[in-house]
């Protein structure tokens, strides 16, 4: 993280604990924390007093757990307030900004398009101006804003703050940290959008409380973020998970990252608009195009689409069979013409699922940019854990 006036807010085992539980599943009496920690009752009161003393928890007004129950408990809340946290999304034509609380509730959202400089100095100075407009929101925001979470496609080395490599600003070996971190004065860190918007699920989403959860985007990149043992999956190399660059047909087209046949060089929007161009030699066809000639029943548009939706339940089957999630979440902006694929995906997956795996719902969730934002800003409220 960059700079390094931010250190995290809890380090013991004991608070980082009891404040991650509260934070996803709060409020909670003291004594269903110490059942679900594994904690005493007297570990857990230790580890809360400090961060109800900085105003990080509260006590809420005393309740009864059962009729007849002993004497009332009071249970303990994340003060939501206490602090703020800025999230960016860069996406290839523009920029999304959000202010969240602790518990990740938008607050304040703003956008920019990029202008025709998409190098990373035009692009940290666009930052800047929007992180400026977002904290100048609520006078609030500004004194108690400390951290900012970036999120960008591509492979992010999050522990240093670079971009190694993303297609869609085109960048390469970025130090996006740093230089925003030196243009802001915030704590930056940066990381792969797909898994920002996934840490977001798990905490706050549709992943709360699993375990094993995975989140998959459709539209203009394939891609997909795992949590294993209830943390978010980067691997040794920081591109774990990467489901679309799964190779699925050794005879497919050749996908931008070198290799043939990936699941986004069949299903991604780009994919599939290049391969109804060829089939019809409708050159002049944009996205929008493509779509309205599946829906009026052109039989190499329903093909194109048809093919996108099989890859893109194959690459599910195959997360599947290796991770063994709770649940699968399914967004992205490739939401809207789920119509034209979307029985091709559930049945791939159901022949690609192993036994059992199957039972693994798909859950389709849209959603808008702001949450990509929002995302963003999650990986500063996880920046507070060691």
């Amino acid at each position: 993280m960059f700079p390094s006036h931010a250190p995290p807010l809890v380090t013991a085992p004991a608070e980082t604990s009891v404040l991650a539980l509260l934070l996803t599943e709060g409020p909670l009496s003291r004594v269903e924390l110490a059942r679900r920690t594994g904690l005493s009752s007297t570990a857990v009161t230790k580890a809360a007093r400090p961060l109800i003393d900085d105003g990080y928890l509260h006590e809420l007004p005393p309740e009864r757990t059962a009729p007849g129950a002993g004497r009332p408990v009071n249970p303990l809340a994340v003060t939501s307030d206490r602090e703020f946290f800025a999230g960016v999304k860069v996406s290839a034509d523009a920029l999304y900004g959000a202010v969240c609380d602790l518990r990740a509730g938008l607050r304040a959202t703003a956008d920019r398009p990029l202008g025709e400089d998409r190098g990373p100095a035009a692009v940290s100075a666009l930052i800047r101006e929007l992180v400026d407009e977002l904290l100048d929101a609520r006078p609030e925001f500004r004194d108690r804003t400390r951290r900012l979470g970036i999120a960008v496609s591509g492979d992010v080395d999050r522990a240093a703050g670079r971009v190694r490599y993303s297609v869609l600003p085109g960048w390469r070996d970025v130090p996006l940290a740093e230089t925003t971190a030196r243009a802001t004065g915030l704590a930056v860190v940066v990381e792969n959008d797909v898994k920002a918007l996934t840490a977001a699920e798990h905490w706050f989403g549709e992943g709360i409380g699993t375990e094993y959860f995975a989140l998959v985007t459709i539209g203009a990149g394939i891609g997909s973020g795992l949590v294993v043992n209830g943390r978010l999956i980067t691997g040794a190399y920081g591109v774990a998970g990467e489901m679309g660059h799964l190779g699925i047909d050794p005879a497919g087209p050749r996908c931008h990252c070198g290799q043939t046949g990936c699941v986004e060089a069949i299903a991604s929007s780009g994919a599939v608009l290049a391969a109804v161009r060829a089939g019809t030699g409708r050159e002049d066809l944009d996205f929008d195009g493509a779509v309205r000639l599946a829906r009026e029943g052109d039989p190499v548009a329903r093909v194109v689409f048809a093919r996108a939706g099989r890859a893109i339940g194959t690459g599910i089957g195959i997360l599947v069979n290796l991770l063994g999630p709770e649940r699968v979440v399914v967004t992205g902006e490739g939401l809207e013409t789920y119509d034209l694929f979307g029985e091709h995906i559930k049945d791939s997956y159901a022949e690609h699922c192993f036994k059992a795996a199957a039972r693994c719902p798909l859950t389709l969730r849209p959603l808008p940019w702001e949450e990509w934002a929002r995302g963003a800003a999650v990986l500063g409220v996880q920046a507070l854990f060691p």
